[in-house]
């Protein structure tokens, strides 16, 4: 045990000091696992990593910002909403295109505004209250949807959604086997956390830690927090909105519930396993909800017990997630 525990350190070392390393690794077996996995491990690849990047954008909010928003999945169901309305084959829909260099321009467009016209009002209140507008904004998106059949399909949603493609001119590719679907997934993700690295690990990240610690002080201190905010809630709304383009996109429909308050409960859930204010942590959390919900659901159909189990014992044991986990484990 003592030799194993001294490899892994080493291994642990060497990581920490070659970080391009552990970068390649990750690439490299990004690109292989589509050729050696199973359809249904393929599937849930997807699946895992559109959710990581749902989680995320929340963790801007709520990990960096200390923002508890509890209507999220209001942003990710609009995007799925976008993405479907332009591209469905049904007759209700625009049937316009599914040209990612469009579609993917109008979601983030469509979201961000959506998320700068909640967060005017949302951002103006505090705690309890902050958090049941975002539900009540997230919940009015719902009700719309659900009755406003002639746009967004009713309680049946927006389905005959194709698989997106991307082109120029006379050059198209679309993206219509499960692998392709998969490496665009990847791209995506990558390029997501590769954006909100860089924005959580500059000057505006570090003044959005500051808002979540001690609010006044930086106002005392002469900076717009307001302004912050809004950046931040008008960020996450458009990462959130990806995410859902890419549901729909994938399942071929866009649904009513993805704009329900369950699934701004699912993903809080997945951020509060994985670990807020780590980016990291959503990764973690995405796989680990996901991945329960597939494997546990095919023994037992009380499977949301268990998740909800799952939950609060992180809540009482592991309050930081699992990438806390690993980050005591690595310090000790």
């Amino acid at each position: 045990m003592n030799a194993l525990a001294i490899q892994l350190a080493r291994a642990r070392a060497f990581i920490a000091r070659h970080p391009r390393f552990l970068l390649g690794a990750l690439g490299v077996l990004a690109i292989i696992y589509p050729f050696t996995a199973r359809v249904f491990f393929i599937s849930l690849a997807i699946e895992v990593l559109i959710y990581a990047i749902f989680a995320m954008s929340l963790d801007l909010l709520l990990g960096y910002t200390g923002l508890v928003s509890f209507g999220h999945a209001a942003y990710f169901g609009l995007g799925a909403y976008l993405a479907a309305y332009l591209s469905s084959t049904r007759d209700i829909a625009l049937n316009l295109t599914t040209n990612l260099l469009i579609t993917f321009p109008v979601v983030i467009i469509g979201c961000a505004l959506a998320a700068a016209l909640l967060g005017f009002f949302a951002i103006r209140t505090r705690g309890i209250y902050f958090l049941m507008v975002t539900l009540a904004f997230a919940q009015m998106l719902f009700s719309i949807a659900i009755s406003w059949s002639r746009v967004t399909g009713g309680s049946d949603g927006l389905a005959g959604v194709p698989r997106p493609t991307i082109g120029v001119g006379a050059w198209v590719y679309e993206f219509g086997s499960r692998e392709s679907m998969y490496f665009l997934v990847v791209g995506v993700f990558a390029a997501s956390f590769f954006i909100l690295r860089r924005i959580v690990d500059s000057p505006f990240g570090l003044t959005l830690r500051g808002i979540r610690e001690n609010e006044a002080r930086l106002r005392a201190l002469g900076y717009n927090t307001f302004r912050y905010k809004m950046a931040a809630f008008s960020i996450g709304g458009i990462f959130a909105g990806i995410a859902g383009a890419l549901a729909a996109y994938y399942f071929g429909i866009a649904s009513p519930d993805n704009l329900y308050w369950t699934n701004s409960g699912a993903v809080m859930i997945m951020l509060v396993i994985g670990g807020a204010g780590t980016l990291t942590g959503p990764v973690y959390g995405a796989a680990t909800v996901r991945l329960l919900r597939n494997f546990i659901s095919s023994y037992t159909e009380r499977w949301e017990t268990m998740l909800g189990l799952v939950f609060i014992l992180f809540v009482l044991f592991a309050p930081r997630g699992i990438a806390g986990l690993l980050r005591r484990e690595r310090e000790r």
